[in-house]
């Protein structure tokens, strides 16, 4: 049996992480989940993680940049509109085919909204960051307009709360969407 590296095994315990958090939240979730989850003890996974809030936010990170590499790859060299509907036409079935993303997308809203409230400012800090990264990545391809990135931006999180809320595709509610960013196929978990 071939061992992993601490970098490969911090890296399985994000994995593990965003998994978790995204079926359970932050407080629904336990490190002995986590833990269970990668094949690991406790003790071993604070020797990676001081706590679940590092946890959290090493997930919550990975979650950010990995939607604006995905952004960022389904444009690819398009501009204008054929960058607007590659981006939504790539998002809508990511979403559909790993349900898991969307949902840790939700949950890091939430948890940033608890902790703002708590007087904890780190992790919105660190998640408004990431939402500008995402932001300026999807701005370049619209041509630097405002209003188109602002558009994009809205439909996309209209997208994400009817697909939370299980409306199946074809259904009605979808209509009033470019069809780029109507959900086709099976929602998975997310009903």
């Amino acid at each position: 049996m071939v061992r992993m590296s601490a970098e490969e095994r911090r890296e399985s315990v994000v994995r593990a992480a965003i998994a978790e958090f995204a079926q359970n939240g932050y407080h629904g979730t336990s490190t002995e989940a986590i833990a269970r989850r990668v094949g690991v003890s406790q003790p071993y996974l604070f020797r990676l993680f001081p706590g679940k809030k590092a946890m959290f936010l090493a997930a919550a990170e990975r979650c950010l940049e990995d939607m604006r590499r995905f952004f960022e790859e389904a444009a690819g060299r398009l501009k204008g509109e054929e960058a607007l509907h590659a981006m939504a036409e790539a998002y809508t079935r990511l979403i559909v085919e790993q349900p898991e993303r969307l949902q840790m997308q939700l949950q890091i809203h939430l948890a940033v909204a608890a902790a703002e409230a708590s007087g904890d400012h780190e992790f919105g800090e660190m998640v408004r960051r990431g939402w500008m990264e995402l932001w300026d990545t999807v701005h370049l391809p619209l041509g630097g307009d405002v209003s188109e990135t602002t558009t994009f931006m809205a439909y996309g999180m209209l997208v994400n709360t009817l697909a939370a809320m299980g409306f199946p595709p074809g259904h009605r509610v979808w209509e009033g969407l470019y069809v780029s960013a109507r959900v086709q196929g099976g929602l998975g978990g997310t009903r």
